[in-house]
């Protein structure tokens, strides 16, 4: 196993809080110890044997409440432990022994349950570092030696055994690795990484053995930027300060006034001691920081990693969210929107003759190529003498012509097609890969990089839970920019920025509002620093990203910003509601207590009920809230990842709709004719008996997750007018005797309804699929 031992020093590197867990239960076993044995002796006559145990008792807890309001005022804080060194001195005095005892006890049982909980998202923040593997096993020929990790390099071939973590990030070689990834994802279902797919560091190998060709060095790795932050990450208390500051400011006095005047009114300097008794500040000292903690412990389950409580804060405080568009709101890597075929040609044909020159390319775009025609099960033919030239694409022999694959040579002549499918990837704002065939277009493949699917259900989590505006930062052109806008809904976009463009409109922004920035590269690390709390992307962002973030969401989905946001408002509402609520029952027992009606010992023993009730309810921030996801049960997520695939798989199906209704524009020929049979043919053997299974399988699977059968209601009417359209473009070729067999013309009158049923089915599918991916396919990890 590649991890760490119990022993590693990775867990106590410095920066790190890892709570001490013997001091306060050691308190509190002392001062249950002292309450409890009083009792008996008070009970059987022995008041006085009584009194001595609950003195005790309450000096046992003298020395460590100093400790902690020393170690305040050390940190230069005004230390909000003051009333309860105070009570106790006051109970010691006016010889309240059982008061002391009892806020003695109150005290320590808070604190160990602030411990507890300290520990616990101690232990969820630091179990990254737990996991960090420390060697790696590099293959020779065929010698397999074990060496540290910091002598891997780049292009070494390792091999990664069944149940060890993945060392540095790298490519699978030669197999399918089924891979664990809950340590970064907080997703429990395995994946699968085909060969030639990434894996990053860190993640573990659920399988049977592997190989892997590193792709970055250990500091370069994913895991490498995860470890660093995480030893950063933790359960601050400054914080936790500032809130409790805030209360302590005017309670703090007031107490002590409250006492005073109370002294002051009765004589009795035992309704001093009372108002004081029932005056400490649990409800502040501990139940805001157990919620603040558990925040922090929910969110790092969820693969939210945040460097403190007070990005924590600051995030549910916040009211504005600028994004950068490129690998945050997109995914980052362009991908094949559209294959257009010239006459007498196929899209699949011309997609798999631009894989085949582009497999031996490394250039992003080629890769998307290739990718798109391995998911739509074409296979790249053999091509000689094949050559790339950097800004021009590549060229090759393939089946005896010389073919090219992306600018076209200056001066080519461009047919019709050629100059609509220019317009075409204008008006989508896509890039353009030509095929050429001996000087001549052949084909065009449209790319872009996509929207994710789990954007839009994101930003509409993020104005739920309290977000006012949202702005769109990015360095791209003004045109995709916009449109990636419109679709989101966003406030606002700033297009053309350079990275200290986006430093100024980060500062614009914070003068009005506590203002979140979003960022994946190298580029947006000045922004996220400048903002109030940075966010990075650190699945596949970069380090400086990462580093210079406040928060890293360790995998590559953006919802995981929405979970982020409502762990961070809930927990901050709930430390919150926790102290005012506290506070609250404390003056109305003040008030009590200065006008006699609480004794100090009834005093604290109502103290302590108070302090257990708002600490509990602070604990609640580490409940799930499932009301932001609808989980889904394995059956469903396994057909939302089929389904999903053959979105991918029918892409073909809606290319071949659209190219059928443009060469029917152009005239009703015999291309033209047997274009609208293979459409014909395409919806009724894959299309429809698609949107058949999702109607019977997907959507009953789903209605449990999202509500009931209404929430699926709309997307069935979609199914319903799909196959309407279908139907009639049937019965127009058998209006015209154009079946399969047949060479039938349909009529003109005929004409300009079937263009419209073409044109009209290709809308409704890409709707229909995109509508679906953004409300049901993001639901899966």
């Amino acid at each position: 196993m590649n991890g760490v031992t119990r022993n590693d020093p990775v867990r106590r590197r410095p920066g790190m809080r890892v709570p001490s867990p013997g001091l306060e239960p050691a308190l509190l076993i002392v001062t249950a110890s002292a309450v409890a044995v009083g009792g008996v002796l008070w009970a059987v006559g022995s008041a006085r044997f009584a009194g001595l145990c609950w003195a005790l008792g309450a000096l046992a807890a003298v020395g460590p409440a100093v400790g902690w309001v020393l170690a305040a005022l050390r940190r230069g804080q005004a230390g909000v432990d003051l009333i309860a060194v105070l009570a106790l001195v006051g109970t010691l005095t006016v010889r309240e022994y059982l008061a002391g005892a009892l806020i003695a006890l109150m005290l320590a049982t808070g604190r160990t349950i602030e411990a507890a909980a300290r520990r616990r998202a101690s232990h969820d923040l630091t179990a990254l570092l737990e996991h960090a593997p420390r060697t790696a096993r590099r293959r020779i020929g065929t010698e397999v030696r074990t060496v540290p990790l910091a002598e891997v390099a780049v292009g070494d071939l390792l091999v990664v055994g069944a149940g060890e973590v993945v060392p540095v990030d790298g490519e699978v070689i030669g197999a399918t690795a089924v891979l664990d990834e809950s340590v970064l994802t907080g997703e429990s279902v395995p994946v699968e990484r085909e060969d030639g797919r990434p894996v990053r560091s860190g993640v573990v190998n659920a399988g049977s053995s592997f190989e892997l060709r590193a792709t970055a060095t250990e500091r370069d790795s994913t895991y490498a930027g995860i470890v660093r932050l995480a030893r950063q990450a933790g359960a601050a208390s400054a914080p936790v300060v500032r809130l409790a500051d805030r209360y302590a400011a005017w309670f703090l006095p007031l107490s002590v006034a409250a006492a005073g005047l109370a002294w002051l009114v009765s004589g009795s300097a035992v309704r001093a001691v009372a108002v004081l008794v029932v005056a400490t500040p649990c409800p502040l000292l501990l139940a805001a920081p157990v919620a603040i903690v558990s925040g922090l412990s929910r969110a790092s389950r969820l693969g939210v990693v945040v460097r403190d409580g007070g990005a924590l804060e600051n995030l549910g405080r916040a009211r504005t969210l600028l994004l950068d568009k490129t690998g945050t709101l997109t995914g980052g890597r362009p991908r094949v929107l559209e294959v257009i075929a010239a006459p007498g040609r196929q899209p699949a044909e011309v997609l798999r003759l631009a894989a085949t020159l582009d497999q031996y390319s490394p250039h992003v775009l080629a890769r998307a190529i290739v990718d798109a025609a391995r998911e739509r099960g074409s296979k790249p033919s053999a091509a000689t003498d094949v050559s790339e030239e950097p800004g021009r694409g590549a060229h090759g022999l393939v089946a005896g012509h010389r073919m090219t694959i992306g600018r076209p040579d200056p001066g080519m002549p461009m047919p019709d097609w050629a100059r609509a499918a220019d317009n075409r990837a204008v008006l989508d704002g896509a890039a353009v890969a030509w095929l050429c065939a001996d000087g001549r277009p052949v084909g065009a493949v449209l790319l872009r990089d996509p929207l994710r699917q789990d954007a839009p259900r994101t930003l509409r989590r993020l104005r739920a839970a309290g977000i006012e505006r949202i702005v769109m930062l990015t360095g791209d052109r003004p045109e995709p920019a916009r449109e990636v806008a419109a679709v989101l809904g966003v406030d606002g976009v700033c297009a053309d920025l350079s990275p200290a463009g986006k430093v100024a409109a980060v500062r614009a922004e914070r003068d009005r509002a506590v203002t979140v920035m979003v960022g994946d590269g190298v580029n947006d690390a000045p922004a996220l620093a400048a903002a109030d709390v940075g966010v990075a992307m650190g699945a596949h962002g970069s380090t400086a990203a990462s580093e210079a973030a406040d928060i890293v969401l360790t995998t590559d989905r953006v919802d995981r910003l929405a979970d982020a946001v409502t762990v961070a408002v809930r927990a901050r509402r709930i430390a919150v509601q926790s102290a005012l609520g506290g506070m609250l029952m404390s003056l109305v027992a003040m008030a009590a207590a200065a006008v006699g009606l609480l004794p100090p010992a009834v005093g604290a023993l109502l103290q302590e009920a108070i302090d257990v009730a708002v600490i509990l309810n602070a604990l609640r921030a580490l409940r799930t809230d499932r009301a932001a996801r609808p989980p889904l049960k394995p059956a469903a997520e396994a057909l939302v990842h089929r389904f999903a695939a053959e979105h991918d798989d029918l892409q073909d199906v809606l290319e071949a709709i659209r190219d059928a209704a443009a060469r029917l524009t152009e005239g009703a020929d015999a291309q033209a004719l047997a274009a609208v049979r293979e459409v014909h043919r395409l919806l009724a053997e894959r299309l429809l008996p698609h949107e058949d299974a999702e109607e019977h399988q997907l959507y009953p699977a789903l209605a449990s997750a999202l509500g009931g059968p209404e929430a699926t209601a709309m997307m069935s009417r979609a199914h319903a007018e799909i196959e309407r359209l279908a139907r009639r473009i049937a019965t127009h070729l058998t209006l015209a005797g154009a079946g399969a067999e047949a060479d039938g013309v349909p009529a003109p009158e005929q004409l300009e309804d079937l263009r419209a049923c073409l044109y009209g089915l290709h809308t409704v599918l890409r709707l229909h699929f995109t509508q679906e991916e953004e409300s049901y396919f993001s639901l899966a990890p």
